[in-house]
């Protein structure tokens, strides 16, 4: 059974710092990509960042370019977002979500408008609140 559990949300205040971790089980993580998706109150669900587990590339939306690091931890199936400098507009539920066949490498990943990028992600965790106060 695939199953994808994301940690670490919480209430941070403007500027401050949290790490999100998402736990994967239950498939080969070979050639995957695992995606970090956010939800703000009233707005449509927003895919923030992936990483490749093929050849580690990245991908950032703009949002969060320079503030957020994604990475993996191979040995223990782990990714994690690091989030810095947080903004009261990162205010949202984070997801994690699971890629088992990716069409692009994350690095070469550049969103479309008009096509709904979580049709690609077969499998999903739970999300995890993230507050921030201003």
């Amino acid at each position: 059974e695939v199953q994808l559990q994301a940690s670490g949300g919480g209430l941070v205040q403007s500027g401050g710092s949290l790490t999100l971790s998402c736990a994967a089980s239950g498939f080969p993580l070979d050639d995957v990509a695992i995606g970090w998706f956010r939800q703000a109150p009233g707005k449509e669900r927003e895919k923030i960042s992936c990483i490749s587990f093929g050849d580690n590339s990245v991908y950032y939306a703009d949002s969060v370019k320079g503030r957020f690091t994604i990475s993996r931890d191979n040995a223990e199936n782990f990714v994690y977002l690091q989030m810095s400098n947080l903004k009261p507009e990162d205010t949202a539920v984070y997801f994690c979500a699971l890629d088992t066949a990716p069409v692009v490498e994350c690095g070469l990943y550049t969103p479309v408008d008009g096509y709904n990028i979580e049709y690609e992600y077969s499998y999903w965790g739970r999300g995890t609140l993230v507050t921030v106060s201003s």
